[in-house]
């Protein structure tokens, strides 16, 4: 994965009227070793990192690079918005496209914060990089972000079998609205 180009960044903090989606800090750290550590959040994700190998190895500033949004509720992290390019994506529908990428911390869950965070990152990209096209791939056995996908306006490219699962490609014109429920 690369970032996104000729975008600069970080751009200016991206606020919701919950959240705000900013650049990482040294005050998320303790955030990131939890939220990369969770066995629930990692379920899909082919498990979690070991706590003490994170608290080694992170850096003091965390996920410090282009695409990579933390998202924050009330002063506190509660999870990331990832948007990279998949220039090594093992789908030739997915190469080269921008990547949607999501993880929140379980107490997050259920409160619609993903969406609105998710909404929000994917405004700032159209504006950004009008007219291109957006890719996610997730589990498809995971029925939370199957759902997120569908509320994005992510419709199935393909499935296919990595990681001893089936996966779910879906894409996003930059035209898409997202849908209310």
């Amino acid at each position: 994965m690369e970032d996104l180009g000729v975008v600069e960044w970080p751009p200016a903090p991206v606020r919701t009227e919950r959240l705000v989606l900013r650049e990482s800090e040294a005050r998320d750290r303790a955030a990131f070793v939890e939220l990369l550590a969770s066995p629930e959040v990692h379920t899909y994700l082919g498990g979690p990192r070991p706590r003490a190998e994170l608290e080694r190895e992170l850096p003091e500033v965390p996920e410090r690079w282009p695409g990579s949004f933390v998202v924050d509720l009330d002063g506190a992290m509660i999870g990331q918005i990832l948007l990279r390019r998949a220039t090594g994506h093992r789908r030739p529908a997915a190469a080269g496209k921008a990547d949607l990428g999501y993880l929140f911390l379980p107490r997050a869950w259920g409160s619609g914060y993903a969406a609105e965070a998710c909404t929000a990152a994917l405004g700032w990209f159209d504006s950004e990089l009008p007219g291109e096209p957006v890719v996610l791939t997730t589990q498809s056995a995971n029925i939370a972000s199957m759902r997120l996908a569908a509320k994005l306006g992510f419709t199935e490219v393909e499935r296919f079998e990595a990681w001893g699962a089936e996966q779910w490609l879906g894409m996003r014109s930059s035209n898409t609205t997202v849908t209310s429920s």
